[in-house]
């Protein structure tokens, strides 16, 4: 630019000629007070202190319990049994801390997608400042293969722009003046002058990093532990009152009784279940990255079970966010192969133009023997929408080629009604279509068209159709055109009407429509939502930085394999491999996981149901706790931490989406529980009154019962149909095998309880054989009745 005298006006733009002299830009001092006024071009820095995040993790109902037994261990001075509960608590801790938490990666993804410097014309010269330091009113410069540092509005000149991470449009589209831009977009083709409108947060990125930050969705897994807990706390802690009512009634000491409130506590808490939900949802997890699939938090594993819409991303996720030709329509006197072949003569060799790429790619296969010989190329030019070529014939007459957008190829050539209704055709189902026209100078007729697509992956459709036989609902959220999108949902199988042009997204429901199309990012994320409180389980396909958000607040994100690195920090789930079939087999491992899940909570639901009414069944027939702590601690570690077997578990896979029914689960588990409280008190009755065994003698016996029939209980529980339904895995076997062994042993040597003898404990071993096919019919007529089979 000229630099001529001008006059700087307080803000630092020439006021001698606005319309003109905007472009010279702000002064250095004007830059630093917008600077100061609307900050720095960046997204905000949010973060949780690591010890915050690390103290969250014993302040949840299982650890809050746990850590009211260690007090009260420790107030009786019982150190050891003290020691090994606070292990536990940490241990649980530190595998759900270890394995969570990716919010902050989102955010800083989405930074790093930001342009590191600009091109900026201050004090009137042009100068590279780091992009953080752009401010509303700056000129920039855009230029070939440059990211956009912030929203910004073309003053002058023309570029080729791939918004498509940033808008869900599948084609890039010609920007001159007068049209606005976004940070993040990347410059195609060609050079402008562009005035910065918007940073940092106000930008188009920087409100999608809000979204993503904010966003937050409970996972079902979650809700599930909290209610489970709150459920067998409400039970337990009633039996609990009554029980420490009755000690007092009866006279029994403090010294008595505290430890009695301590066993109760410690037999109302579901200790292991946290671990174990976190090491199913573990090893789920390191099962599915072997085949390609990533979770990126260990939640996503168990909310692929419960999922039960899929809400997928057009650009990118369905299609290969790569322009193709689809299809090639000669006009008379030519075919498919001269088309083709003229329209590469008017294509570049290299450069990002996506459109000659397509056209280079369809063309590389195609011979003819009479082409004409290319002399000279003019480069695509903006303001006639065409690219041109001039060439000889063997003859050596000149002969020109156009191509480019079909109305203006039209109309410099000799009029063709056919190709006119063609295109029109084409046009009206969402694709793009180029004219391709070739003759003398003056006299060019229409060879053909050339219709452009973003074509499908090669496996959408078939994934479609599988996670339809799974029971899931499939729609299409993109902000592509709803022509376009239409097209591409039916090629896919997706199979429904399309949301009609200004509908209210909040109140547009899945089950009326399967294509939602024109969106923008903030609408994904409210459709999200919207779904969400329907009674959805929502999953969200996406691969661009305009998906982060809605990605973020689906229960499961899935990014696929080419997406960015915003969409993939924000997922729960990152394809690794090409295509989308990763995304059936998370839902196959997460309904495995959910199965093993269930049979440990279930398990432990009938536990603590039977162990607290246990306990006060015991002070009632001998007036005295009929378990110490110690024993307690030994049941606990050899009972729930070796149950967690169940993690490794031989499971079927539900052929629906699973629901946490907590309400038929605890009910279910309070049945199942009084009949094996049945069956302990049964075997207490005996060893008091008919054999008549001493105090200490029946403690042992008690741990002894609990161990079988806990036994009896697994096996049980592991199968929704019966017992004998599967075999169980080897590790499963493994821990059984040692459970049936340790207590037992300890039991007959008299090792930390008093000795009981060999033929009681192989009597309650037989007893507790047959109480599991007993128990076993009564669970199957329970399930049937509660539609859990």
């Amino acid at each position: 630019m000229p630099n001529a005298p001008m006059t700087i006006a307080a803000d630092g733009i020439s006021s001698d000629n606005p319309a003109a002299d905007v472009l010279q830009g702000l002064s250095s001092a004007a830059a630093r007070r917008r600077l100061d006024e609307f900050g720095p071009n960046a997204t905000p820095e949010t973060s949780q202190h690591p010890l915050r995040a690390a103290l969250g993790k014993f302040i949840a109902p299982v650890p809050c319990l746990l850590e009211a037994a260690i007090v009260l261990q420790l107030f009786l001075g019982e150190y050891i049994e003290a020691v090994i509960i606070a292990v536990l608590l940490v241990f649980n801790a530190a595998l759900g801390l270890f394995q969570e938490g990716r919010a902050q990666a989102t955010l800083a993804a989405l930074k790093s997608r930001l342009a590191l410097n600009a091109s900026v014309r201050r004090d009137g010269a042009w100068q590279t400042v780091p992009a953080a330091e752009l401010v509303p009113g700056d000129i920039v410069k855009l230029t070939l293969g440059s990211v956009v540092a912030a929203d910004a509005r073309i003053r002058g000149g023309s570029v080729l722009l791939d918004q498509s991470m940033l808008t869900g449009e599948s084609m890039p589209i010609e920007a001159e003046a007068g049209r606005d831009t976004y940070a993040g977009a990347l410059v195609r083709r060609g050079e402008a002058i562009a005035e910065v409108t918007a940073t940092g947060a106000r930008t188009k990125f920087g409100r999608t990093a809000e979204l993503v930050r904010t966003a937050h969705v409970t996972s079902s897994q979650q809700k599930a532990v909290f209610r489970i807990v709150l459920y067998l706390t409400a039970i337990n802690g009633v039996v609990t009152l009554a029980l420490m009512a009755y000690a007092v009634s009866i006279h029994l000491t403090i010294g008595e009784i505290i430890p009695l409130a301590l066993i109760s506590i410690l037999a109302s808490v579901p200790v292991a279940l946290p671990a174990t939900f976190t090491l199913a949802t573990a090893l789920g997890a390191q099962a599915l990255a072997r085949q390609g699939v990533l979770p990126t938090r260990l939640s996503a594993v168990d909310e692929a079970a419960t999922m039960t819409l899929l809400c997928a991303d057009k650009t990118g996720t369905l299609t290969r966010n790569e322009l193709a030709v689809t299809a090639v329509a000669p006009m008379s006197g030519f075919d498919e192969t001269h088309v083709l072949l003229l329209a590469r003569l008017a294509s570049s060799d290299a450069g990002q133009d996506p459109v000659d790429a397509a056209v280079r790619n369809a063309a590389q296969a195609r011979h003819a023997g009479d082409m004409p010989r290319l002399v000279t190329f003019i480069p695509f030019d903006p303001a006639t929408k065409t690219a041109e070529a001039s060439a000889v014939d063997a003859t050596g007459a000149p002969i020109r080629i156009v191509k480019g957008a079909f109305a203006t190829v039209a109309a410099l050539s000799q009029p063709s009604p056919a190709a006119a209704a063609a295109a029109a055709s084409f046009e009206a189902q969402g694709f793009r279509v180029l004219g391709v026209a070739a003759g003398a100078p003056a006299a060019m007729v229409m060879a053909g068209l050339v219709v452009l697509s973003d074509p499908p992956r090669a496996d959408a459709a078939a994934c479609i159709a599988d996670l339809r036989r799974l029971g899931l609902r499939v729609v299409m959220i993109t902000g592509d055109a709803p022509a376009t999108a239409a097209v591409v949902a039916r090629a896919v199988g997706i199979e429904g009407a399309t949301l009609p042009a200004g509908a209210i997204l909040a109140q547009s429901r899945p089950e009326e429509f399967a294509v939602f199309a024109g969106v923008l990012p903030e609408d994904k994320y409210s459709l999200v939502k919207a779904f969400q409180k329907s009674g959805f389980m929502v999953g969200m396909c996406g691969d661009g930085a305009n998906d982060a958000p809605a990605l973020r607040q689906a229960q499961i994100g899935i990014a696929v394999s080419t997406a960015t690195d915003v969409a993939k920090s924000a997922a729960g789930i990152v394809l690794t491999e090409p295509g989308l079939g990763g995304i059936v087999t998370a839902v196959m491992a997460g309904r495995v996981a959910f199965q093993r899940i269930m049979t440990y909570t279930l398990r432990s639901i009938v536990h603590k149901v039977r162990q607290v009414l246990f306990l006060a069944i015991g002070l009632v027939m001998t007036g005295h706790s009929i378990l110490t702590p110690m024993l307690m601690v030994i049941s606990m570690i050899t009972g729930d931490f070796l149950a967690m077997s169940s993690t490794t578990d031989n499971v079927r896979p539900s052929p629906q989406p699973n629901v946490w029914r907590i309400g038929h689960l605890t009910l279910a588990g309070v049945l199942m529980g009084v009949f094996d409280l049945i069956f302990c008190v049964g075997a207490l009755a005996i060893g008091k009154y008919r054999l008549h065994l001493g105090l200490e003698t029946l403690r042992t016996l008690t741990l002894v019962t609990l161990v079988f029939s806990g036994q009896a209980v697994f096996y049980v529980v592991r199968e929704r149909h019966h017992l004998w339904s599967s075999r169980p895995s080897t590790i499963v076997l493994a821990c059984s095998v040692a459970d049936l062994l340790i207590i037992p042993t300890l039991a007959v040597t008299g090792f930390l309880m008093a000795p009981l003898p060999l033929y009681i404990v192989l009597s309650i071993f037989c007893a507790s054989v047959i109480f599991a096919f007993a128990l076993d019919a009564i669970k199957f007529a329970i399930f049937q009745r509660l539609k859990m089979l």
